[in-house]
């Protein structure tokens, strides 16, 4: 197997970044196209191919979308309990003269993971031809409000999954934090005991159960235990393999 991988390749996954400062201006026809074809080969499952792309670079509707989506968003926030990163009158879209939106009936569970994989051969893309690209999931919800799909042609029963922004970076992006990866397990250490037999120790700690104890100092019992003294317990209940869990309608009371 050949595990090399080609240099620009490389530099196109490892040199991407989220850019979010453009210069004025739309990119053209012919780059949307490049775009768009390189987000249709992605692989999708059955070979749905589910997706549908709407490109947006009317100043008019790209601010209305950004007013859209800015208190949505900030009201999103507020109910996650989450600060808010932008100010009253940020753009949402960073200033970006294209937005491109993925969109896709949701008639199978895999549309969503077939867009998002559209939705990154595009941004590989657009690093190759030296352009920057920027996902604005903080614009998902109100893309889907009947308003916004009105305005951009988007059919009721498809849903905006993907919006990406495309333009000619201000300025160089520098990367914003080093890759983070879980490193391989180190083995566990053998050991032997006085017969030369090897010991292998438990991965983790070790935990252990302790009983509950009362305000007096007794230890708490639980309902089992407690039913066992007094309360009639149904034969069903007491013959019941340990840990499993029955439904009531399965227990019948015993008769009195």
């Amino acid at each position: 197997m050949n595990t090399s991988m080609p240099d620009t390749v490389r530099q196109d996954i490892m040199g991407r970044r989220s850019v979010r400062s453009y210069a004025p201006g739309a990119i053209d026809r012919a780059t949307v196209n490049a775009l768009l074809e390189a987000a249709v080969r992605a692989p999708t499952a059955m070979h749905a191919e589910p997706w549908a792309f709407v490109v947006v670079q009317d100043r008019e509707s790209l601010a209305r979308i950004s007013d859209t989506a800015r208190p949505m968003f900030a009201d999103a926030l507020h109910r996650a309990h989450m600060p808010n990163p932008l100010a009253d009158d940020a753009d949402i879209l960073h200033g970006a003269g294209t937005l491109i939106v993925i969109c896709a009936q949701p008639s199978s569970p895999f549309v969503g993971a077939d867009c998002w994989l559209a939705a990154e051969n595009l941004m590989l893309m657009a690093s190759a031809m030296g352009l920057g690209s920027c996902v604005i999931g903080s614009a998902q919800e109100a893309l889907n409000t009947p308003g916004i799909k009105a305005m951009l042609g988007i059919p009721e029963a498809y849903k905006a999954i993907a919006p990406i922004i495309v333009g000619v970076p201000a300025g160089e992006t520098p990367a914003t934090s080093k890759p983070r990866w879980m490193a391989p397990s180190s083995p566990p250490k053998i050991r032997e005991d006085e017969n030369g037999t090897r010991i292998q120790p438990r991965r983790g700690p070790r935990t252990q159960c302790t009983p509950r104890r009362t305000r007096r100092g007794r230890r708490a019992t639980s309902p089992s235990s407690r039913s066992s003294r007094g309360t009639r317990v149904p034969a069903a209940a007491r013959s019941a393999a340990p840990g499993a869990t029955r439904h009531p309608a399965s227990i019948r009371p015993s008769p009195r």
